[in-house]
């Protein structure tokens, strides 16, 4: 398995901001904002080398999941079972969790939180996405880097399936490898610090 990024998770918020802001009504169910983000960080990932979010993908019955974003959610909508982080408790500003799926938007995304590249492959994710059912979505998303991960009877998705997926060539890997080398390094760092 390769290494993991570091999940942004100003990003990741901003990000599902900005998706339930450009669907109608600002309301989606979970499983849509999950793949659209999961389809927009992989385009980002193939494209620049970096995904938007970070997050971790995990390997579910329905598809991709990005872990924190799935925590947060679980949390807002009353899940006892979690510890919450200490931050956790100021997500109830940003969305609201009903009927254990629906999430509405509290607040308007801040687009300084995301460069031109980040908009650009969410809005792509969003126009491509934001019609199909769950069925298609979870048929769309079965492919195989979430085939690996439930093969291997691992939870999380590699992040080189999910490139390699997305169609990148054999230099972005290499781009893809080196940044998380470099990552690992600067957290390392970060650490003895």
């Amino acid at each position: 398995m390769a290494s993991k990024f570091n999940i942004d998770t100003p990003r990741t918020l901003h990000s599902i901001l900005f998706i339930l802001d450009s669907l109608q009504d600002g309301v989606c169910d979970m499983h849509k904002i999950f793949k659209i983000l999961y389809f927009a960080d992989q385009k980002h990932l193939t494209l620049y080398g970096v995904p938007i979010t970070g997050d971790s993908y995990i390997a579910m019955k329905n598809g991709p999941v990005p872990s924190n974003s799935y925590y947060i959610f679980k949390f807002l909508r009353g899940d006892k079972r979690l510890n919450p982080a200490p931050s956790t408790s100021n997500y109830a500003a940003w969305f609201k969790v009903e009927d254990s799926h629906w999430v509405t938007a509290q607040k308007k995304p801040d687009l300084d939180e995301l460069s031109e590249s980040h908009l650009e492959c969410l809005s792509e994710s969003i126009e491509t996405n934001k019609g199909l059912s769950f069925i298609q979505l979870v048929a769309k998303s079965h492919q195989m880097a979430w085939e690996n991960a439930r093969s291997e009877e691992m939870d999380e998705m590699d992040v080189i399936d999910i490139a390699k997926e997305g169609g990148a060539n054999d230099e972005m890997i290499q781009y893809i490898h080196l940044n998380l080398e470099n990552q690992n390094l600067l957290n390392q760092y970060a650490a003895i610090r």
